[in-house]
């Protein structure tokens, strides 16, 4: 047989297919390191989606009039079978067998049937739903509230629609400088699509709460804390206008679950404590130099006005090194932190 006089040639086409595949992975997470925070985050919604498509739709119901309508019939039907059932088994104790088999058996029919078309009944309270399903099938949602009808054999699930609102835990992130902070938020948020709700995620509850801390925690590290570049927001001077970020990013999380977000708000902002004193001390010391700035700058307009005067109103004449003494004084004295005592000079200046 003749032997293989390249076998590097075959290992290199072998290797081919896999470096084409190395290539397009890494293109494929090329590509996605360019869409922006928005974009991939609809695309993953919009994969979940696909995964498990399925939107709110109303079931057939009826309100509480035909309800109760329904119900005083059902109960009427039930007593007439329940007599026939009492009258077929005196028949059938009177001798009279195949007539009362007949009236039992109907009587027992129709009670079975009473039972089943009971199962049509169902009470909604106020600000809440119920998710019907058919044998495993999602057939619609009831939002009528009080006695409803509904098609029978179906079983629900109740979803409440009213405002909830929850407080995230004091999260510890860097923020944009690489500063650790603590960090909260409450997020206010009711249930639009009762059926993504139940059948998209497991427990939305749970849910909204771990993106809502996962959102925090992108939006914290987004932002410095104070001081911010321009163009920037800090998180503690732009609050609403982070809490408006944060909210977009948290309903872009949670549109899959079917969950709106109504509102969210920074409840908590503060350094951590193991910088929070390093970084008091140096909000004290921008304080103290933004202070001395604007003393310095006043003591220096005083000076000018002083010496202008002196020199408009022809009261004395200074030289440039008694001027040079006389400016030094007086900022010494505007400028001190404490009290300057008077010297009086009772000679000649040039002494």
């Amino acid at each position: 047989m003749p032997a293989n006089d390249n076998p590097e040639a075959d290992s290199g086409e072998s290797a081919k297919p896999r470096e084409s595949m190395k290539h397009r992975r890494s293109a494929k997470l090329r590509e996605s390191a360019k869409l922006p925070e928005s974009a991939k985050l609809q695309a993953e919604a919009a994969e979940f989606r696909a995964r498990v498509h399925i939107d709110e739709k109303t079931v057939w119901s009826a309100g509480s009039g035909p309800a109760f309508l329904a119900a005083v019939g059902l109960l009427a039907a039930l007593g007439g079978f329940v007599y026939l059932i009492v009258v077929g088994a005196i028949d059938s104790a009177d001798g009279i067998v195949v007539s009362g088999a007949i009236k039992i058996a109907i009587g027992v029919v129709g009670v079975i049937v009473v039972c089943l078309l009971g199962t049509c009944f169902y009470i909604v309270s106020p600000g809440e739903t119920s998710v019907r399903q058919f044998f495993g099938k999602y057939i619609g949602t009831v939002r009528r509230t009080g006695l409803v009808l509904i098609p029978p054999l179906t079983y629900g699930k109740r979803v409440s629609v009213k405002v909830h609102n929850f407080e995230t835990y004091e999260l510890k992130v860097n923020d944009l400088d690489g500063n650790p902070v603590n960090i909260a938020a409450i997020v206010v948020w009711q249930v639009a699509d009762t059926a993504r709700a139940v059948f998209a995620v497991e427990q939305y509850e749970a849910f909204i709460k771990a993106q809502a801390e996962s959102a925090l925690r992108h939006v914290a590290t987004t932002h410095p804390y104070d001081g911010p570049g321009p163009g920037e927001t800090s998180l503690r001077g732009g609050t609403d206008l982070v809490s408006s970020e944060l909210a977009e990013e948290v309903a872009a999380r949670v549109a899959l679950a079917g969950l709106e977000i109504i509102e969210v708000r920074i409840s908590s902002l503060a350094y951590a404590p193991e910088i929070a004193q390093a970084m008091l001390q140096r909000q004290q010391a921008g304080a103290v130099i933004a202070a001395r700035e604007q003393i310095v700058e006043g003591a220096v307009s005083m000076v000018d006005q002083a010496l202008k005067r002196l020199e408009d109103s022809d009261i004395v004449v200074l030289d440039d090194e008694r001027r040079a003494q006389m400016v030094s004084n007086l900022l010494v004295v505007l400028c001190s932190d404490q009290r300057t005592q008077p010297v009086v000079n009772a000679g000649s200046l040039y002494t």
